[in-house]
């Protein structure tokens, strides 16, 4: 069973929504990612947690942008006829899992 028009419409809202979210989450990241200058006044044990954290910080960064390009072109795809069809196995992409997870290509089963 192919995604209605409406809902189509409402997973690309989603998509828009989330996209907007990431550019924020993004800008914060890119300010938590950058160099920690050796004149800080950090105790050794400080600046080991700040650049420990700057490292978490460039991880979730490279997730976020991950995301942002997997959505962009979710977002391009969901005026297809094919969008939310399982590129496996054909079958229809559930609607909750699209919802969670709008650029997903994949049904659960055929995800794992």
């Amino acid at each position: 069973m192919k995604l209605s028009q409406k809902e189509k419409k409402t997973i690309k809202e989603k998509i828009l929504a989330t996209l907007k979210e990431l550019e924020v989450q993004i800008i914060q990241l890119e300010q938590d990612t950058q160099p920690i200058s050796p004149e800080n006044s950090l105790g050794r044990v400080s600046r080991m947690d700040a650049i420990n954290n700057k490292g978490v910080s460039e991880a979730a960064l490279r997730g976020r942008k991950d995301k942002l390009n997997k959505l962009k072109i979710a977002l391009t795809k969901v005026g297809d006829e094919k969008f939310g069809i399982c590129d496996r196995c054909g079958n229809t992409i559930a609607l909750p899992r699209l919802m969670y997870m709008p650029e997903s290509d994949f049904c659960v089963h055929c995800a794992r």
